[in-house]
């Protein structure tokens, strides 16, 4: 099954074929897909799919290639039209982008290691090993993500092979390795000069694009661990 997000996150809308049916979850497999399925904290595609004059609802997209919709499930071997919602998968994307610039930043200045993460449109947290973060600390990473952010830093994706992926040096900057040792390539997104990790999900091109930052709050969540909450304008 081709994963054309993988390798653009700007397409939206495609054509696939019906390869199997879900009829517990009322679910659609298609030889190929422009929605993403969730995972690294960013949600799921929302959209449509499209047979003759039928539009189905994408009300989830689920790891497996299962497309949930609502109606009346299509005979197997239908062409089908894909929908991206794109005014909501853009708004992630630009989120997805800002977290990493968070995490770049955090990384090379402080040295923290990222602990868990989730987002919304135009939303989103980040939890870091972080002991001495403070109010003072934080309006300064405030400053410098969003310099690195008026850089127009390009952003880059590639898909290498594991045993290559795993020769740059802290390409995984989670606390713990989220990779199955089954995954045969490593999908990496770089913030070109700034960041460069392990990552599934979609970004724009260029960080311009995802707009002025802020740190709308931060929290201890016990011991060393802190939490930063990002937003973006709309």
């Amino acid at each position: 099954m081709e994963l054309l997000y993988q390798t653009d996150s700007y397409l939206k809308e495609f054509t696939a074929t019906v390869t199997g049916i879900d009829a517990a979850q009322n679910g659609v497999l298609l030889d190929r897909t422009a929605f993403y399925p969730g995972g690294g904290g960013q949600p799921g595609d929302f959209g449509q799919l499209v047979i003759g004059n039928t539009i189905y609802p994408v009300v989830k997209v689920e790891r497996g290639n299962i497309h949930i919709i609502d109606g009346t499930l299509p005979t197997i071997g239908a062409t089908v039209k894909g929908i991206v919602d794109w005014n909501r998968r853009y708004k992630l994307m630009r989120t997805h982008t800002s977290m990493h610039i968070l995490c770049g930043v955090v990384w090379r200045d402080y040295g923290a290691l990222v602990t868990g993460g989730n987002m919304e449109p135009l939303k989103g947290r980040m939890d870091f090993e972080f002991e001495r973060l403070q109010k003072e600390l934080v309006g300064e990473i405030e400053t410098t993500i969003n310099a690195e952010m008026a850089k127009a830093h390009p952003v880059s994706v590639k898909i290498l092979p594991r045993a290559e992926a795993f020769q740059i040096p802290d390409l995984i900057r989670t606390k713990i390795n989220l990779l199955p040792e089954g995954i045969t390539e490593v999908r990496t997104v770089e913030i070109v000069g700034l960041d460069l990790q392990a990552d599934g999900g979609t970004h724009v091109h260029n960080t311009s694009e995802v707009g002025p930052l802020r740190i709308a709050d931060y929290k201890s969540k016990g011991g060393i661990n802190k939490r930063i909450y990002l937003e973006l304008t709309e």
